[in-house]
């Protein structure tokens, strides 16, 4: 039986299935465009707008060439290749370009990265120099972009490498001056939204644009003076050389500022060349981080308080035997011949170095036979809040440590303990607490905290904006005492040394050191630190600068008179010409 439909009927039909199809379609459209508006809007701003990062350009830093600040730390701009994978339109093309312009500087199997296609952003090479990426760019790469980094260059090579540190591939700054102000070299990236095309080329023109700008980093100018940081190296190489020692530690400062003029270690390092180096402690800086027993060269803090308190004079005398009992032990002097034996004076003490004499001062800031808790008190004040001993100084370095000297109300801060530490031993510190320390018995009697930041520079180097002075604790001990000081001092260094150079025609003091070595835990007999403390100027009233040296070598005992003293010598005979300071005699 067949079935016939009349036209109407199937017009109909066709008019229901198209209403139907157009509800259909206005529904949808109504679903899109207006309930899923925000979403699309997102997919398609995701799409074309791409984010960048604007580097901010990291601060440069400077150390001074006398007067005027000399650039230690430059930038080179470099570049890092990066890919969009969802817009990589011909993977061995990309792999192809790279290996032959930038096959030096691709991460390693590389081309796994562009298959990463959840990504819109992928590293495939750092460090592209601006011709590489010109070459690159040449290539017209879909998906590919490159951002433009700094990189640092140093044109004085290793020089106060150790102050400086590193910065490392993830541009965060180690060691060093670096890793301490990091915040402040390395400034605030920007921030870039732009509608792109295609390749990610920016438009100019869009509604869409979100624009940071960079904030560069600080230039920093060191205190660090780049003629006298180059002599100390030198004459701590050399130095280094002529005692058979493997290490050595110098600071110059600035008595009267605080300011470090030079800080060096041997051995050292070559920041453009970290692929070189084989031991990582050759990457600190020992003079802040490095803790030790100073030894002698605390003999002149002693003799300070002493002095201070009006427990003894230059002149005060006692009967040195060559050895003292303090409780249940007997301390003796290294050195003994007859001429200091027998009732001598505390200059002689200074002069010869003699432990007998520095354990009679802590008796006689006692009661006279006995190192008192009173006179421990009276110890421990000068040691550790007058000349700050054992506490970070709280300069712009990382890695600085506090070492320690222990206090009256310790456990173990009883007598014997406080024998040891007034000539040096039993008390940890760091060379920069003991320079700074000194500074302030020669200076007058004021404490500099000490400063490595000697100021700013504009970003396009030509104004210099000095910093303020550091903070000055006045009153350490008496301008009388540190006049005092000061002669016992100089007459110390030039009871041992006669240095037939001229230098005998101004004003030089100095102390030497040798202190053992602990290891494990126990002093070991066969290795001593070889340290010489001093100062130097035209005239006594007005010391222009004082060095420290240290002298080490695994297994070997260095004294401070045959292994540091020489260095101290070069380098103070130096600093007179190179100063200009005028010559008394």
């Amino acid at each position: 039986m067949e079935l016939h439909f009349s036209q109407g009927s199937r017009a109909k039909k066709i008019a229901v299935v198209t209403i139907a199809a157009v509800a259909i379609f206005i529904v949808r459209l109504f679903y899109i465009q207006v309930l899923q508006h925000d979403v699309y809007v997102a997919q398609a701003d995701k799409e074309q707008i791409k984010q960048f990062t604007l580097h901010a350009k990291r601060g440069e830093i400077y150390a001074m060439d006398g007067s005027t600040p000399t650039k230690l730390v430059m930038n080179q701009t470099v570049y890092t290749v990066w890919a969009d994978p969802t817009q990589v339109t011909d993977k061995s093309a990309v792999v192809s370009a790279l290996n032959d312009i930038a096959g030096g500087n691709v991460r390693d199997n590389f081309a796994q990265y562009l298959d990463m296609k959840h990504s819109r952003y992928q590293v495939l090479a750092t460090k592209v120099t601006l011709q590489q990426a010109e070459m690159l760019k040449k290539k017209r790469l879909a998906g590919i972009g490159f951002d433009a980094v700094s990189q640092r260059v140093y044109p004085e090579g290793q020089l106060a490498s150790q102050v400086l540190g590193f910065v490392d591939a993830n541009g965060e700054g180690r060691y060093g001056f670096e890793q301490a102000n990091d915040a402040q070299l390395k400034g605030k990236d920007g921030l870039l939204k732009t509608v792109t095309d295609i390749r990610d080329v920016p438009l100019t023109v869009s509604d869409k644009n979100i624009r940071q700008p960079a904030v560069n980093g600080q230039n920093m100018v060191l205190t660090i003076d780049r003629s006298i940081q180059a002599e100390t190296e030198q004459a701590l190489a050399d130095g280094v050389q002529k005692a058979g020692a493997d290490h050595a530690s110098a600071i110059v400062m600035d008595p009267s500022t605080g300011k470090v003029l030079a800080m060096a270690n041997v051995p050292t390092y070559d920041p453009s060349q970290l692929n070189k180096v084989t031991d990582v402690s050759a990457l600190n800086n020992d003079t802040v981080s490095a803790p030790y027993e100073a030894g002698s060269d605390i003999k002149t803090f002693t003799v300070a308080t002493g002095v201070d308190k009006g427990a003894i004079t230059p002149e005060s005398t006692w009967d040195n035997t060559g050895q003292i009992q303090v409780g249940d032990i007997t301390i003796n002097n290294a050195t003994k011949i007859p001429q200091i034996t027998g009732n001598v004076t505390m200059q002689t003490a200074l002069n010869w170095s003699l432990n007998t004499g520095m354990v009679t001062i802590a008796e006689r800031l006692g009661d006279g036979s006995n190192i008192t808790y009173s006179a421990r008190k009276i110890i421990y004040d000068y040691f550790y809040n007058h000349f700050r001993l054992g506490q970070k100084t709280g300069i712009e370095l990382a890695n600085e440590q506090p070492g320690i000297v222990i206090s009256p109300d310790a456990q173990d801060g009883g007598a014997v303990r406080y024998s040891n530490m007034v000539f040096g031993q039993g008390m940890d510190v760091t060379m920069l607490q003991v320079v700074s320390g000194f500074s302030a018995v020669i200076n007058g009697g004021t404490y500099r905290k000490p400063a490595i930041i000697n100021g700013v520079m504009s970003d396009d180097g030509t104004t210099f904006t000095p910093a303020k002075a550091s903070t000055a604790y006045p009153g350490v001990i008496s301008p009388a005492t540190s006049a005092t000081l000061r002669e016992m001092v100089h007459q110390s260094h030039y009871a041992t040394y006669n240095p037939h150079d001229g230098s005998d025609r101004y004003f030089i003091g100095g102390k030497t050191g040798t202190s053992q070595t602990i290891i494990n835990g126990k002093y070991v007999n066969n290795q001593t630190i070889g340290t010489y403390l001093g100062f130097g100027g035209a005239t006594a009233d007005k010391p222009r600068y004082v060095i420290m040296i240290e002298v080490s070598a695994k297994g070997k005992e260095i004294d401070g008179g045959t292994g540091a003293k020489p260095i101290f010598n070069t380098i103070s005979n130096w600093l007179i010409n190179y100063l200009g300071l005028t010559s008394q005699g």
